[in-house]
């Protein structure tokens, strides 16, 4: 329903029951519960954060994120099953987006754990449904990226599947990468290369 809000921050409220702000746009206040490390970030005046409106029988509700990446692994991760609201703005406070798609990549549920709540039965099944909705997208063809630096031919070919998973275009995504491919390391992991390609994406 809403993709983004962009006005004025009105308020911040730190609770027991989570992070929210409100931004004021158009007249109206918009009250959204945010992840700490954005609370954090967010500072007076202008503000954009993108949306997901959640919609429950006894209430509608709004979370919010200044990174269109952390928003779209939120949608994806309250897709699983016994992932709620709660538990999805827990994993993205305890790792960032790359890290979360990097053990998905790898199938690494033991680093779930360590998020607040998360047991091993919960992590292996959170790993696996997303591998399923971040690895299965049928690409046609890889895209080529301009590089000077050898780069695993693997790691760059799940990047990219991940990143049109997410919602990118196959034109963004080369731009993104090439420009991202500059500054990595030779034989970057998939993990690196989502890492610095989705910094360049967000701006």
């Amino acid at each position: 329903m809403y993709d983004y809000i962009k006005g004025i921050l009105a308020g911040k409220t730190n609770t027991q029951k989570g992070c929210f702000i409100t931004i004021e746009a158009g007249g109206i206040g918009y009250l959204a519960e945010v992840t700490s490390r954005d609370f954090t970030e967010i500072t007076e005046g202008d503000i954009k954060i993108y949306t997901v409106l959640i919609h429950r029988e006894d209430r509608m509700s709004l979370c919010g994120f200044l990174h269109k990446e952390d928003r779209d692994i939120f949608t994806i991760l309250t897709s699983v099953s016994g992932v709620g609201s709660k538990m999805a703005l827990t994993l993205l406070d305890e790792f960032q987006s790359s890290e979360l798609i990097g053990f998905v990549i790898e199938g690494n549920y033991k680093e779930l754990t360590r998020a607040k709540g998360v047991g091993p039965k919960l992590a292996q099944k959170i790993i696996l449904e997303l591998k399923d909705k971040l690895m299965n997208y049928n690409q046609t063809e890889p895209i080529t990226i301009q590089t000077d630096k050898v780069q695993n031919s693997q790691a760059v070919e799940d990047a990219q599947t991940v990143l049109i998973s997410l919602g990118y275009q196959r034109d963004e995504i080369k731009s993104a990468m090439s420009k991202a491919a500059a500054v990595l390391k030779e034989n970057a992991s998939a993990e690196d290369i989502l890492k610095q390609t989705l910094q360049i994406l967000s701006v």
